[in-house]
């Protein structure tokens, strides 16, 4: 059963775990860096080992909980961008410190898990 269902109070379980999964962070991080709207295809080729149906559903769940705005142009083909809303750039103030931590500590991280990876 999800734990949403089970523990609806808990932000942890509620928020942060949904926003805790593989992609989300690292989607919401991407369009930050960019800081101006992104279509999909764009987004896709900044991360290039997520699958389109991942992207989409990452896409879908993040402006489900108000963390992207997503805009469709009446153009054919029609235009599709994605943008963070203030509570999404709001998440990452808070994430920066540890986004900074991963960037500075990668290298170390990746040579100790070589170093074990042979036992």
């Amino acid at each position: 059963m999800n734990s949403e269902l089970l523990f609806p109070e808990c932000p942890v379980r509620n928020v942060l775990a949904r926003i805790g999964d593989k992609w989300s962070l690292l989607v919401m991080h991407t369009l930050h860096q960019h800081e101006v709207p992104m279509r999909f295809s764009t987004l896709q080729r900044a991360l290039p080992d997520i699958t389109q149906k991942v992207l989409t559903t990452t896409l879908r769940r993040l402006e489900a909980d108000g963390f992207v705005q997503r805009t469709v142009y009446p153009e054919v083909p029609p235009r599709v961008e994605y943008l963070l809303t203030d509570r999404a750039c709001s998440f990452l103030q808070a994430c920066q410190p540890m986004i900074q931590w991963a960037i500075n500590h990668m290298a170390v991280i990746l040579k100790d898990r070589s170093t074990h990876a042979g036992e």
